[in-house]
C-alpha cells in the first residue's frame, strides 16, 4: 500500500512538473510573438537607408505582419482544435523560423515585407494553439487563471524587451532585428516536443467535415478589415479605396456569419456567442485593444516629435510599463479573480487604464518624464496587468475542450482588430486637429482623450456585460453538446 501510494504520489509529481515545463514553452511562444511586434520599432530608420525603402512600405513592414496575424487566427483556433494543439503548434513554428531568417537575408523590400506577412501568419497558428494548450492542460478555475496570468505576463515582457533590445541590435546591424526571432524560435522548437501532449480525440461518431467557406472568408474578411484600417490614414477615411475595402470586410464577414449558421462544422460556433460574458470579454478586448496599443502609438509621436526625444530614449521610457504589467498580471491578476471575480478586476482594471491615459491631457513641450509622461505609463501598465489576463480568462471560461482553440482564436483575433481600429483612429484624430503651429500639442491631448473614451468604453461594456462563472461540479456529467450548452448557460 505505501509503496502504491509513493508511486500515485511520483506521477503527480511528474505530472506536475511537466505542466509547468509545457507552460515555461509556451510561453516562451507569446513572448516571441509579442517581441517580433516591437522589434521594428527603433530599427525602422537603419531599414528604411539599408534598403531604400518608401515610407509607405516601411509602415508595411510593421503592418504585414499585424495582417497575416489578425487574418489567420480564426483558422488557427479551428486547425489547432481538429489537426492537434501540439502539432499545429510545432508545424506553425518552423514556418516562423523560415520567415525569420529569409527575411534576414532578403535585400528587396517587396520580398521582405511577405516575410513579415509570412510570419504573422504563423504567429495567427501559435498563438490560439498555445493559449489552448494551456486552458485544456490546466483545470478551469484558480489554477488555470494563474497560468493564464503568467502567459499575458510573458507577452507583455516580450513586448517591452522587444522595444529596448531592437535599439541595441539596431547598433550592430539591423539584420539582426531579423535573425534574432528566428534563434529564440529554434530554441522553442527544441523544446516542444517536451509540451504536455493534446488530450485523445474521441473517434466516436461520423467525421466531421471542414468548413472550407468559413474558413475562407473568415480570414479574407479580418485581413480586409484590418488592411483597410491600416491603409485609411493614407488614403483618406471617404476615398473610394477605404470605402471599397471595408465593405468588402463587412460583405465577408456577413458571409462568414451566415455560413457558420448553416453548416455541420462550422469553424466558430454561433453557440461561443449565447453567452453575454464571452461576447462582452471579446468587445472588451477590441476597445481595450485599441486604446492601449492607439496611446501607445500616439505617445511614441508625442516623445519623438513634441519632446524631441530619440527612439532608443523613447524605448527605455516605456520600459517601466511592461515591468508594472509583467508584475501585476504575475502576482494580482490571477488572485484577484478568485477572490473578486472577472466583472470586479476587468472594470478596477479599465478604470486605472483610464486614469493613466487621460493624465496625458496636461501633456506640453516641457514636460518632466518624471512629473508628467512616468504616472501615466505606471497606471497604464497597472490597469493593463489587470485587464489583458482577466480578458483571456473571461474569452475561455466555460467553453468546452474541444472548441478552446476557436476560442482562443477569436479573443487573439479581437484584440488584433482593436488595435487596428485604435492606431487608425487616433491616426485620424491626431491629423485632423493638428495646425497649431510650433510648439502646439492640443492635436496629441485630443488624441489621448479618444483614447481614454476607448478605455471607459471597455469599463462600460465589462461592468454590464462580464459575470464569473458558477462553479460546475455539483452539475452533473454531461458529453457533446449538453456539455457545450450546460457550460455557455452557466455564465449567463
Amino acid at each position: 500500500m505505501t509503496t502504491i501510494a509513493r508511486s500515485s504520489t511520483d506521477a503527480g509529481e511528474i505530472s506536475a512538473r511537466r505542466k509547468q515545463l509545457s507552460l515555461l514553452i509556451l510561453c516562451g511562444a507569446v513572448f516571441l510573438d509579442a517581441l517580433d511586434i516591437s522589434l521594428l520599432g527603433v530599427s525602422l530608420p537603419s531599414i528604411k537607408t539599408g534598403l531604400g525603402l518608401s515610407d509607405g512600405a516601411l509602415q508595411w513592414l510593421v503592418s504585414g505582419y499585424t495582417v497575416g496575424y489578425g487574418g489567420f487566427l480564426l483558422l488557427g483556433g479551428r486547425v489547432a482544435d481538429v489537426w492537434g494543439r501540439r502539432r499545429t503548434f510545432i508545424a506553425a513554428t518552423v514556418l516562423f523560423i523560415i520567415a525569420s531568417l529569409l527575411g534576414g537575408i532578403l535585400t528587396s523590400g517587396a520580398l521582405l515585407i511577405a516575410t513579415r506577412v509570412l510570419k504573422g501568419l504563423a504567429a495567427g497558428f501559435t498563438a490560439p494553439a498555445a493559449m489552448s494548450l494551456i486552458t485544456t492542460t490546466f483545470r478551469e478555475g484558480e489554477e488555470r487563471n494563474r497560468a493564464l496570468g503568467v502567459f499575458a505576463m510573458t507577452g507583455a515582457g516580450g513586448y517591452s524587451f522587444g522595444l529596448v533590445l531592437s535599439g541595441v541590435l539596431t547598433e550592430i546591424d539591423w539584420r539582426l532585428v531579423f535573425f534574432a526571432p528566428g534563434a529564440i524560435a529554434i530554441a522553442v522548437l527544441l523544446a516542444a516536443p517536451l509540451i504536455k501532449a493534446d488530450a485523445p480525440r474521441s473517434t466516436g461518431g461520423p467525421r466531421q467535415s471542414f468548413d472550407l467557406g468559413g474558413a475562407i472568408t473568415a480570414t479574407l474578411g479580418i485581413m480586409a478589415l484590418v488592411y483597410g484600417l491600416v491603409q485609411a490614414p493614407a488614403w483618406g477615411w471617404a476615398s473610394v479605396e477605404t470605402i471599397g475595402v471595408l465593405a468588402g470586410a463587412v460583405l465577408l464577414l456577413i458571409a462568414f456569419v451566415v455560413i457558420e449558421g448553416r453548416h455541420s462544422s462550422p469553424l466558430v460556433p454561433l453557440s461561443l456567442f449565447r453567452s453575454r460574458s464571452l461576447s462582452s470579454a471579446n468587445l472588451v478586448s477590441v476597445v481595450w485593444a485599441g486604446s492601449t496599443i492607439g496611446w501607445q502609438f500616439i505617445a511614441t509621436l508625442y516623445l519623438q516629435e513634441a519632446l524631441h526625444w530619440s527612439a532608443l530614449k523613447t524605448a527605455f521610457a516605456f520600459l517601466p510599463l511592461g515591468i508594472v504589467i509583467v508584475g501585476v498580471a504575475k502576482f494580482a491578476a490571477g488572485p484577484l479573480v478568485s477572490r473578486w471575480g472577472i466583472r470586479a478586476v476587468v472594470t478596477i482594471g479599465m478604470l486605472i487604464q483610464a486614469t493613466g491615459v487621460l493624465l496625458y491631457l496636461g501633456v506640453g513641450t516641457d514636460s518632466s518624464y518624471a512629473l508628467a509622461i512616468l504616472p501615466g505609463i505606471i497606471l497604464h501598465g497597472i490597469g493593463n496587468g489587470l485587464v489583458y489576463p482577466t480578458v483571456n480568462i473571461a474569452g475561455v471560461s466555460g467553453v468546452a475542450d474541444e472548441r478552446q482553440g476557436v476560442a482562443a482564436g477569436v479573443i487573439t483575433a479581437s484584440y488584433q482588430v482593436g488595435a487596428g481600429v485604435g492606431v487608425a483612429v487616433l491616426a485620424a484624430v491626431l491629423t485632423a486637429t493638428a495646425g497649431g503651429g510650433a510648439g502646439d500639442v492640443s492635436s496629441y491631448r485630443w488624441a489621448f482623450l479618444v483614447a481614454g473614451l476607448f478605455s471607459l468604453t471597455g469599463l462600460a461594456i465589462g461592468f454590464q456585460g462580464l459575470r464569473q462563472p458558477r462553479p460546475a461540479a455539483a452539475a452533473p456529467a454531461a458529453t457533446g453538446a449538453g456539455a457545450e450548452r450546460a457550460k455557455v448557460t452557466a455564465e449567463h
